[in-house]
């Protein structure tokens, strides 16, 4: 079965986020879901993506069958939960004072679906991502972190370090390459 990856991004994440999805192969047949600190603001992350990606990137709509391929942004001012093959989305309580929060993302993830999940946590302030990370290892998934000496800002990935040992803590460049690696099989 195709991986399902979800990635958490905020301040300084933009470069990361486009190394990584710009890394995916054509006829890649991994959902990947992300979360970008965007709070009630417009969004043009999808249109900025796909600049650089081979797959189709789109904000994610509530009720939507996901698909293998596919890439989809968290929309603004929303929390954005996996069901069942499902996109759902929810104005609920900000979860680390955002909205929306990569750890609703990641915990659906990983309850539905397992080791086939691979969270990713890149640069950013706050400790968003790090208690969905140690989820998405505790059910099998693979827990990715950037290299906090790397990152433009490094808390998230301490966070995410700290809440549980992921499984790698790598520069952004070998996170690429390993996802790619991993969804080509």
């Amino acid at each position: 079965m195709a991986p399902i990856i979800v990635i958490a991004a905020s301040a300084g994440g933009l470069a990361p986020l486009q190394q990584i999805i710009g890394g995916l192969p054509a006829g890649c047949s991994a959902s990947v879901f992300i979360v970008w600190h965007i709070g009630p603001h417009p969004s043009i992350l999808p249109d900025i993506l796909s600049m650089t990606s081979h797959l189709r990137v789109s904000h994610g709509e509530d009720g939507e069958l996901f698909e293998g391929g596919h890439v989809y942004v968290a929309p603004p001012d929303k929390h954005m939960y996996l069901d069942h093959g499902m996109i759902r989305l929810d104005h609920g309580a900000k979860v680390h004072f955002t909205r929306p929060a990569a750890d609703p993302l990641f915990v659906s993830a990983a309850e539905a679906y397992g080791e086939r999940v691979v969270g990713i946590v890149l640069s950013g302030y706050g400790g968003d991502g790090a208690d969905g990370l140690a989820t998405v290892k505790a059910r099998g998934g693979l827990a990715l972190v950037q290299r906090p000496e790397e990152a433009e800002q490094p808390a998230m990935p301490w966070a995410a370090i700290m809440a549980d040992h992921p499984d790698a803590s790598l520069p952004v460049a070998e996170i690429a390459a390993r996802v790619a690696v991993l969804v080509k099989g």
